[in-house]
Formats: structure tokens, sequence, C-alpha cells
């Protein structure tokens, strides 16, 4: 460190909450798979490999990482690793198709600044080589899944791991059964794959109702993220939670929303690739944002360099933020603070293209600057807590309540979700009542397990998210519509005394939906 940098006092975190609903097997564009291929060559890809170059430093501490239980289901199921190969293929196809157009292409994006040939042509060119490191990145190191990948960085020390519970429900308004349930597989499952249990969780939605501390508590959990509002904007230290060890860390926005917020960030500067504006021949995105207000047709093409010179002004901003926050927090408190910067890791690469790139600079250029930077458990460790606080009903949503989840606009669902889980938990109670036997164990049934397995992507908390935003309604409520569908067929068939019927659904249903291999129905609280 240059020793004309002082140290400052406390603790930065950055958290990445990794997330995308089960989308195998259900539509291909635009709203299904191509979401998590997407997601997986912009923002997976570029991530770990920022990670497994900084851990090859021998940088520790750098980031605490929260995996969903059902995007590491997609990351390491097969289907998926074979979708996502074709896709990469696809995607240096098409880069090749722009890097060797010669004359005006007639599509809807011809008479763009950003989609003349001969911007085609040079922006293809390097697509070409992202496309090319892309494919070699996943034919050497994700062949077998994410799942190994993320074992490595966390044997490493290089991250954090925070669990969830199955299928991130919003745990709120779930069934107490059904939520202690998800958790606890949510739990197991990061163990099965990484023999990694997390101790700290993103709850979903960072949602909280008072009285969940006492079942992460119960769970092993001992300590999960809230938004900042929930700590009613003093985030400097972490909290215990009532009358538990359960600490609470909640997200600086002010540090947080430099990034990335509703109304602004970082992502919107210029210089950035936009991320709306298509070339309609290849799909490429070949525009810079150009400024506001800018239609499509105006935008200026990408220039690297201009991006690249954007992103060292931007890690430094960020930097001196974070100096200055710490500084001034931890003169307000009397003590070391503690500042907590959390984003959507889908954020870095696939909304802001130069994330990835930011990420890695901003993570050599803090500990330049005299930051620590270390993960939640690395806070915990060393007494970046306070005093134990009662949380208010809360979430990471608009209004920083519960109403994207339960308002006026998705009061079906929530009805749906109730009646569901209802029909479940009574089916699997009668059905694992039925097989019991005074002689031995209760047997596995697989057609108990599947109605589970249904009913936990029924109360996804993204369907409702997508309908209050106007996000792809249609598809969120057929989605949730689709596996109640499934639930109440094969419980149907079991309670009228069908279970050949049933076994033949529950299979048929496990073809498209069998994530989470190791869910077990006998498992669920009594």
């Amino acid at each position: 460190m240059n020793a004309a940098v002082s140290r400052v006092p406390g603790m930065f975190t950055l958290v990445l909450h990794t997330h995308l609903p089960w989308l195998a097997h259900h539509g291909r564009w635009p709203v299904g798979e191509e979401w998590l291929y997407q997601s997986w060559s912009a923002a997976y890809l570029p991530l770990f490999r920022v990670l497994r170059e900084l851990a090859g430093e021998d940088r520790r501490g750098l980031v605490t990482l929260g995996m969903t239980p059902v995007v590491n289901a997609q990351l390491d199921d097969p289907y998926c690793l074979d979708g996502m190969h074709h896709w990469l293929a696809n995607w240096r196809l098409r880069a090749t198709e722009a890097a060797s157009v010669r004359c005006l292409p007639r599509s809807k994006s011809a008479s763009y600044q950003s989609c003349t040939p001969e911007a085609l042509r040079a922006f293809g060119t390097r697509e070409c080589v992202e496309a090319d490191q892309a494919l070699q990145d996943f034919a050497t190191l994700w062949r077998h899944g994410g799942s190994p990948l993320l074992r490595g960085l966390i044997d490493a020390g290089a991250v954090e791991l925070l669990g969830g519970p199955l299928a991130h429900p919003f745990q709120p308004l779930l069934n107490p059964r059904l939520r202690e349930f998800a958790l606890r597989e949510g739990l197991a499952d990061a163990w099965l794959r990484m023999a990694a249990r997390p101790t700290g969780i993103w709850a979903p939605e960072c949602a909280y109702a008072p009285g969940l501390e006492h079942d992460y508590a119960a769970a092993g959990v001992s300590h999960f993220m809230v938004d900042g509002p929930s700590l009613h904007g003093d985030t400097a230290l972490g909290r215990p939670v009532g009358d538990t060890d359960v600490v609470a860390f909640g997200r600086d926005l002010q540090v947080s929303y430099r990034v990335w917020s509703p109304k602004s960030g970082y992502p919107g500067h210029a210089a950035y690739r936009d991320f709306h504006t298509y070339d309609h021949l290849t799909g490429l995105k070949p525009a810079r944002v150009t400024g506001r207000n800018v239609s499509s047709e105006a935008k200026a093409p990408y220039d690297p360099e201009r991006a690249d010179r954007a992103v060292d002004i931007h890690v430094a901003d960020f930097v001196d933020l974070v100096r200055g926050r710490l500084i001034a927090e931890s003169e307000r408190i009397g003590r070391p603070a503690h500042v907590v910067a959390a984003f959507d890791t889908e954020l870095f690469g696939h909304w802001w293209y130069e994330g990835p790139t930011w990420l890695a600079r901003v993570l050599r250029a803090l500990p330049a600057a005299g930051v620590r930077v270390g993960t939640l458990q690395d806070a915990l460790t060393d007494g970046f807590v306070g005093e134990a606080v009662e949380l208010p009903p809360s979430s990471w949503g608009s209004g920083k309540d519960w109403q994207v989840w339960n308002g006026e606009k998705v009061a079906d669902l929530v009805q749906l979700n109730s009646e569901v889980v209802d029909t479940a938990l009574s089916t699997v109670d009668k059905a694992l009542a039925q097989t019991a036997s005074l002689d031995g164990p209760i047997p596995r049934d697989h057609v108990a397990d599947q109605i589970l397995r249904e009913t936990l992507l029924t109360v996804s908390s993204d369907w409702p998210f997508m309908v209050s935003k106007d996000s792809a309604a249609d598809y969120a409520r057929y989605r949730a519509h689709l596996h109640a569908h499934a639930t109440r067929e094969i419980a149907g068939a079991l309670a009228s005394g069908r279970r050949d019927q049933a076994q033949r659904l529950a299979d048929g249903w496990n073809r498209a939906n069998g994530l989470f291999g190791a869910l077990d129905a006998r498992r669920l609280p009594r």
C-alpha cells in the first residue's frame, strides 16, 4: 500500500445475490431459457473468471456471494449445461456474421448509427474474441457444472457462501411448515453440492417478518441480509434480532445506490454499452448509451476504450465514497464501522456489460486505498455487531414493505399459493401416514416429493414480483398456475386412491421439474 494512503477504520463488504427462477424446460424466448443463458454468459462466466483471478493473487474475503438453490440446480443440470454450450456456440456464429457484414442488411436496425456495416464489423470482431474466451472457459472449467468452481472459491477463502430456501419463496407469507422445510432443504442442498453448509443466508427479497429469526436460529443460521430501512437506516453495524444471537446486516443505501438505484447509477453513463438497443440481424448489442432520451437509431457505436476510461472514473468514485462513508460512520458511532453494498449478481455483466471489469478493479483498488475488504462472516467474527434490535415487517422491494408480493395486483396469486400449499401439505401428510409401518421407517415417496417440488415452484417470489412490475407478467402467471395445476393434478389422483396414476403424473412432471433431487417429503415438519 502506498505510504501516502492512510488506512481507514472499519470494513467494507460486497454482497452479491445470485438468483433466477427455474427456467429449464419452460420456454425459450423472450422469457425462459434465454434469460438463463444470457445471465450465465454475461454475468456468471465473467464473475467467476474475476473471482478466480483475484483468488490467484492470494486475495481472501473478496465477496459474500449468495447463490440460491434454484440457480445452483440449473448451473449443475446436464440439460442446462448442454443448452448453455449450444447458446455460446450460437453467440460465436452471430458474432462471425456481424464481423463479416459487407453491405447494409435489411433489418429494422439498418438505419441505426451503431449498425452500419463498418460499425458491425468492428463490433463483431471483438465479440468473436469474447465468445471464444467464453467457449474456452465453459469447456475447460464448467463441464461438470458450477458447483465445483464455487467449491474451489470457497475452499480458497475467496468468497463466503450465502444460502437460502429452495425455490426462493417469499417467506413471510409462507405456511410455517413449508417455510421451515424449504430453508432446511435449501441449506442441505448447498452441502450436497459443495460440501459447504452456509451459516448465512440471503432471505428471498430481503423479506422479514417478526419471529423469522427463531426459524433461522433453529436451522443453524447465524446471519442474514435485510435492506437498510429495516434497520431504520442505521447499517453501520450488524444487529442481533430480538432475543436471539442471529444477526441482521443491512444494505447501506448511500453506497449501494451510487452504483445502481431505481433512478440512477453507473450503468447509465453515456460511454457504457446500451442494454436495450439490438442489431436485429444478429441480436447483438452494438450501441453505447450515448445520452438520456436518445433514440435507438441515434445511439452511437460502442467504443470500448471510452467505456474503459469511464470504468476507471467510477472505480475511483466508488473507492472515495466507501472511504468517506467508513470514516463518517466510524466517527458517528464512536467505533470502527461496517459498510455493506449489496446487489443482484446479474447487474454485473447482464444489465451492465462493464460491471465485471468494474468489480475486478474495485476489489483491487479498495485495499490499495486503505480499505479493509471482508465478508459478512468476517464482520461477525471480528465484532462488527451492535446492540439487539426489533425489525419491522419489511423487504427490499418498492416501498420496502410487502406490497410487491401481497398487493392488490397479485391478490389472486396470494390466494392461489395459500390454497395450493394447503392441498399439498394435507395430501403429503396422508400419503406418508398411509405408508407408515410400525415395523420400520417410512419409505421414501417420490409422489409426495414431486407434490412438494411443484408447490415450492408455485410459491416462488419471482411470479408476483414480475406481475407487480408488469415484467413478463403473462409468463409469470402462466408459471404459477402451471405448477399449481401440477400440484393439484398429482394430489387429486393420490387422494382418490389412484396411486399408479399419481406416480405416472409425478414422473411426467419430474421430467421438466426434477430439480432438487435430494428433496425428501419425509423431512417435512409435522
